[in-house]
């Protein structure tokens, strides 16, 4: 063997590879669980979900394999065109790809499908720690704006194909941005924009009978109020801003308002007539919002059922009844945690989610122990995904968040996503292999 090989094989990261392989074997154990019922035995096929996703699984520990021997420069030099492509393939799948779930986001390949828009996230990771890892960061506005770009653009192809959950998955980028130099001004204005947009779907939701106009949404007496809101603002910071900075605050002041007012009304707009009435359903239910359909919080309502009924230490594998009689629905996907925390209950949940925290905190170590601004920013880029991935998916579950369809990395059925995510965490590995050897 190379001395240049022995030197990557002894610097590979141990501890990494341990974890990432007790997440996949576990997911793959409870996906067994999840696909054979509680009933009979258990069929080894690769006609079966939990045969096909071993195939998936196999072959992205083969893949990940040959990743590790491959020079890191390779990565480095190949991100823009592995950006391209995927890309180019988020663009092609809204023309010839398959529709599955009302978003057509698969390429159909015999039995087997393919979603782009999960190997995008790759393509993206690695032209944004291209670009910031080559340049001076976060430093002026116009790299500002091309960092944003990087990671806009393919996820507005993937909203339109229409697949909004993984466009959320997106906003994981902010932890890269935000540790390349981003400030905590970017961080208040996401966090007002929650809270606008909680309240732009409360009275929105609501009808208020106003003089002169008839019965029409709480939204309108919500931006009457907020315009008085914003001028009194105004006139309070016009008196206590020096003179000299008056003019400036002021301008600042206005701009804030319009945009809050602008994104106000395209979310209300977007709530009303964009969306599918089960997705609005879905979102009024979480608010706790009275809607018209009785069956609008089945999966929530089910899924907490499931994941009370585990009590402390679980039924035990292939005896929980909620979800081995099929009353939580896409249990091998986006409900795979009721599976687990029915089966191994509140402590089985909490040694899960312990031991994918520490699999993500170990991600982010990688990232600030390297020398390398590239693989820094990767290594966020990829903890921030795979923690927006959690957050969304075990929220959904617990109905903290709206069910939008996210699967849970390396224990959700599904070989894009177990692929994708493999080979990026492949080519961290090798990238902090190198790290004492090479300067990026």
């Amino acid at each position: 063997m190379p001395a240049r090989s022995q030197r990557v094989g002894s610097n590979l990261d141990g501890l990494t590879v341990a974890l990432f392989l007790m997440l996949a074997a576990l997911g793959w154990w409870n996906l067994v669980s999840a696909a054979s019922g509680p009933d009979g035995d258990v069929l080894w096929s690769l006609s079966t979900l939990h045969g096909k996703q071993a195939l998936w699984l196999l072959v992205s520990l083969v893949i990940g394999a040959l990743i590790i021997q491959v020079e890191g420069e390779f990565f480095i030099r190949t991100a823009w065109l592995n950006y391209a492509i995927q890309i180019g393939l988020c663009a092609l799948v809204l023309v010839v790809g398959k529709k599955v779930g009302g978003a057509r986001s698969w390429f159909g390949v015999g039995g087997f499908g393919i979603q782009p828009s999960e190997f995008a996230k790759l393509g993206t990771s690695m032209a944004l720690a291209w670009y910031l890892g080559t340049r001076d960061g976060w430093r002026d506005w116009p790299r500002r704006f091309r960092s944003l770009a990087i990671v806009g653009l393919p996820a507005g192809l993937i909203l339109l194909q229409p697949d909004a959950g993984t466009v959320l998955v997106f906003v994981g980028f902010v932890f890269a941005l935000y540790r390349e130099g981003m400030t905590g001004a970017v961080l208040i204005a996401g966090f007002a924009a929650i809270v606008l947009a909680v309240l732009t779907i409360l009275t929105g939701a609501g009808e208020v009978d106003y003089p002169w106009l008839g019965q029409k949404t709480g939204f309108t007496a919500f931006v009457v109020g907020l315009v008085l809101l914003g001028a009194g603002v105004i006139q309070v910071l016009r008196s206590a801003t020096l003179p000299r900075y008056r003019a400036r605050t002021i301008r600042i002041a206005l701009a804030v308002l319009v945009a809050g007012l602008a994104y106000s009304s395209a979310l209300h707009v977007a709530l009303e007539d964009v969306l599918r009435p089960h997705q609005k359903e879905r979102i009024h239910v979480l608010f706790g919002l009275d809607v018209s359909n009785p069956d609008a919080d089945y999966n929530i309502r089910h899924a907490k059922t499931a994941i009370g009924s585990g009590g402390f230490s679980g039924k035990g594998w292939r005896d929980g009844p909620m979800t081995g009689y099929g009353f939580v629905p896409e249990q091998e996907t986006d409900f795979i945690f009721c599976k687990w925390s029915e089966e191994w209950g509140f402590a089985g949940a909490v040694f899960f989610l312990v031991l994918y925290a520490t699999f993500l905190l170990r991600i982010f170590y990688l990232g600030e122990r390297q020398r390398s601004r590239f693989t820094r920013v990767y290594a966020y880029s990829l903890g921030g995904i795979l923690f927006m991935h959690l957050l969304i998916n075990v929220g959904m579950v617990l109905g903290l968040v709206p069910v939008i369809g996210i699967p849970l990395p390396f224990m959700s059925y599904g070989g894009s996503s177990f692929m994708a995510f493999s080979i990026m965490v492949a080519i961290l590995l090798r990238l902090d292999a190198e790290r004492f050897s090479v300067l990026r």
